[in-house]
């Protein structure tokens, strides 16, 4: 859902511009040429099928809240923040295959590769075949659809409604047929039942309809239809949400974070789709900024020469200009509200950069070049791939293990500290052991965001640890802590300064890794 509407005078945006070029216009690929899009293909959707790292703390609380009776499930995002589409979804899945690693990651694999031929038609109804395929292998080797295809969380599902709301909205304003207006309803209401940022991206693309229609009379039935479509699709599917969504904004958030600006965010977000900040990622970033700046503001003189445009070209820039608004906004209010911001939340416009950088290849007339670009950005992508396959996101096993190993047996109390620790090794950590989190004493499987930071500043470690070697008289104590988390102060610090002198025969047994990004520690506190 991020197209603005086409000029009248090209309703099939696949036609033949005067500066679109060979490589615009030029349907016919050498077997050569084929063969590496297969490759590429292949490849890219191998790499999203699995990852040797354990389930970081996002995935593992969206496994265990999706593993709740559906009854349930309402009361437990009251309390997470998120809403409610991806775990519902889940829930049907891992009760058919299971809550294992891959087959929880599995979900979001499938929504991942089925979004691939829909860039394909995305890019050749945008620009032709030539440029259907740039999109089509841009976004099969992305190391960011990559990460979030073997992540259990709802970023390839936003991805995955993105590309089939813009796919419908662009069919529907060719010709708005009563089961495309349904469809393009049903999409809108999806998203916003899948991520909250997706209400910037479809705020903005029913302003943008509504400029067209004022600006453009003679296309105001179709753009009129489609906003209707849009607005009754979102009220009938989110109204039964809109009071937990409610309470959720009124309590919960991202104390984890703070806000960024707006030059902090497009950093990051072309950084990441590039794929990170190894040198392979800022490679790929610089393929994508190249190929989007070709895309809005380069002119084909031949095949060795570009003119630039900075008053941008019109072909693709009123997709970019969509997308762009609808990220300024959300980082805009993100700011006033003081709301954290996490790279994958720019899932909402990981398609249309795909596709404005896949337009770039029109722009490049000589098919030897847009083929150099595609083979660089499958070589980076793969490179990306492959380190998340093998890069573990967390310490959750090795702080599993390290109880195990050093004499950890069933009765024994397991305390996470903060709570945010706990869901994921928890997972790991065989059935048996007493677990409690701080500041509560709850249920590691699950995080109570609810005035998140208020609960923290009140907690007390001395009562908390009080109450920890009460619960562990006779048993080890085992810490498992993480410092950093905003919030949380010295609080677990002081947990260790407090237990430690109760419990002399105490040692650590795993120090955390500086190359994990969540990095537990593991303290062995002895009967």
């Amino acid at each position: 859902m991020v197209a603005a509407p086409a000029p009248a005078t090209a309703p099939h945006r696949g036609a033949e511009s005067p500066d679109a070029g060979t490589a615009g216009g030029d349907t016919r690929l050498p077997p050569l040429a084929l063969a590496g899009i297969a490759v590429a293909v292949i490849a890219g959707i191998a790499l999203r099928l699995y990852s040797r790292s354990p389930l970081w703390l996002d995935e593992a609380l969206t496994v265990n809240i999706s593993r709740l009776p559906l009854s349930q499930l309402t009361e437990a995002l009251r309390h997470d923040g998120a809403p409610p589409l991806f775990y519902v979804l889940l829930h049907v899945w891992t009760g058919i295959f299971g809550p294992g690693d891959v087959a929880a990651r599995s979900l979001s694999a499938v929504f991942s590769v089925a979004a691939l031929p829909l860039m394909y038609l995305l890019g050749r109804r945008l620009g032709g075949k030539v440029v259907g395929v740039a999109a089509l292998v841009l976004a099969a080797v992305s190391p960011f659809a990559m990460r979030y295809a073997t992540e259990a969380r709802m970023y390839s599902l936003v991805a995955l409604l993105v590309a089939a709301g813009w796919l419908v909205l662009v069919a529907t304003l060719d010709h708005p047929k009563p089961g495309r207006l349904v469809a393009l309803g049903l999409i809108a209401g999806l998203l916003l039942l899948t991520h909250y940022w997706s209400f910037y991206l479809v705020g903005v693309v029913g302003i943008a309809l509504a400029v067209s229609a004022w600006r453009h009379p003679d296309r105001r039935r179709p753009r009129v239809l489609a906003i209707v479509a849009i607005g009754v699709g979102c009220l009938v599917l989110f109204a039964p949400w809109l009071p937990t969504f409610v309470y959720q904004r009124a309590h919960t958030g991202t104390p984890w974070g703070v806000a960024p600006s707006p030059i902090e965010v497009a950093t990051i977000m072309l950084i990441d789709f590039g794929g990170g900040p190894k040198p392979e990622g800022q490679a790929g970033a610089f393929v994508l900024a190249a190929l989007t700046a070709l895309a809005l503001f380069g002119r084909a003189v031949d095949r060795r020469h570009v003119d630039l445009d900075l008053a941008t070209r019109p072909g693709i820039r009123a997709e970019a200009g969509v997308a762009g608004v609808a990220l300024l906004l959300a980082v805009i209010v993100g700011a006033i509200t003081r709301q954290g911001f996490a790279s994958r939340y720019t899932s909402i416009a990981f398609p249309v950069v795909v596709l404005v950088a896949a337009y770039g290849t029109r722009t490049l007339l000589d098919r030897r070049i847009v083929a150099g670009f595609l083979a660089l950005a499958t070589l980076l992508g793969c490179i990306g791939g492959i380190r998340n396959v093998v890069t573990p996101r967390t310490q959750a096993r090795q702080a599993a293990d390290a109880i195990t190993a050093n004499g950890g047996r069933p009765g024994d109390l397991v305390v996470y500290c903060p709570d945010q620790v706990g869901p994921d090794v928890s997972r790991e950590l065989p059935a048996g052991y007493q677990q409690v989190t701080f500041p509560d004493l709850g249920d590691p499987h699950f995080v109570n965001w609810v005035d998140y930071a208020a609960r923290m500043k009140a907690a007390s470690p001395q009562a908390f640890a009080e109450e920890a070697l009460r619960r562990g008289q006779g048993h080890t104590i085992w810490l498992v802590w993480m410092g950093g988390y905003r919030t949380l102060g010295q609080s677990c610090e002081d947990l260790t300064r407090i237990i430690g002198p109760a419990r002399p025969d105490n040692a650590q047994v795993l120090e955390s890794s500086r190359s994990i990004g969540e990095k537990q520690s593991v303290w062995r506190y002895g009967p």
